[in-house]
């Protein structure tokens, strides 16, 4: 099955490549957090010779709670992140939710994301596409893979390709989600290279009440399932201490295991 190969800014995904690696923790937090795991994510993946790109969001817009810990916001966020792109060398992402938002950060950020709950909202899809940055897309919790045709139609409308889906898991109610492996070769079968989210995966949206629970102890599985199954890259959220992170925390994998992590998810890889 051939799909279209995507580059940011050095690091390639599609095709027969390697593994690309999309990761870092959930928001960036006040301190060295972010730098301490972008720097310590580069050199495991150099180590393993896997494509990085690294990954945290200024804005958490979409949280349980009111009071939830949201980031720094799209200014000082941006500076930070061109910063731990300048000083390490290192492409970076981050998620969009608005147009003016897009055009803004697409003049700092190597790629864009959107979130799964905006996955649909086109013109937010069209100003990401219309600045031909490469754009992660996550396929809502509440669509179907063979939906997202509808959501690739809208982006490449503009004539930007440079594409890829995001698997995530569906929405079952009651706190939970589940990830059908069957949405990695029907994505794949769109044309543009599938990375899985391996620790959104495993979150209980809302499961604590006034924040979400996760369950961290299924993300190496659902991971190891989606990399057989044909997914060109990894999506993980990564923590030096995910008990004392901000947001996600109990979805996240700490810093110290990720290594094994991904040596787990080369083999495979390379086997298939």
């Amino acid at each position: 099955m051939k799909t279209g190969k995507v580059t940011i800014l050095n690091e390639s995904i599609g095709g027969s490549g390697p593994l690309l690696v999309i990761a870092g923790p959930c928001v960036l937090e006040p301190g060295d957090v972010a730098w301490r795991t972008a720097a310590g994510l580069k050199e495991i993946c150099r180590a393993l010779a896997l494509p990085f790109v690294f990954k945290s969001s200024y804005d958490k817009a979409n949280r349980s709670s009111l009071s939830s810990f949201r980031g720094p916001g799209m200014e000082r966020g941006l500076e930070v992140l061109a910063g731990i792109r300048d000083s390490l060398g290192v492409p970076v992402i981050s998620d969009v939710h608005s147009i003016k938002e897009a055009e803004a950060a697409s003049r700092v950020l190597d790629a864009l994301q959107i979130p799964a709950f905006l996955s649909r909202q086109t013109d937010l899809v069209l100003a990401a596409s219309g600045t031909g940055k490469p754009v992660s897309i996550k396929k809502g919790q509440f669509l179907s893979p063979w939906e997202m045709k509808n959501v690739v139609e809208k982006f490449t409308s503009t004539g930007n390709r440079n594409l890829m889906l995001t698997e995530r898991g569906t929405a079952f109610g009651y706190n939970n989600l589940v990830v059908d492996m069957r949405s990695i070769q029907v994505m794949r079968e769109l044309g543009y290279p599938v990375v899985f989210d391996a620790t959104h995966s495993v979150q209980l949206p809302g499961g604590r009440g006034g924040s979400s629970g996760g369950q961290r102890e299924f993300a190496l599985t659902l991971a190891r399932a989606a990399v057989a199954a044909g997914a060109d890259g990894i999506f993980m959220e990564v923590h030096p201490e995910p008990g004392k992170a901000l947001c996600d925390g109990p979805n996240m994998i700490a810093l110290e295991d990720v290594r094994g992590f991904l040596e787990a998810l080369k083999r495979i890889k390379e086997a298939a």
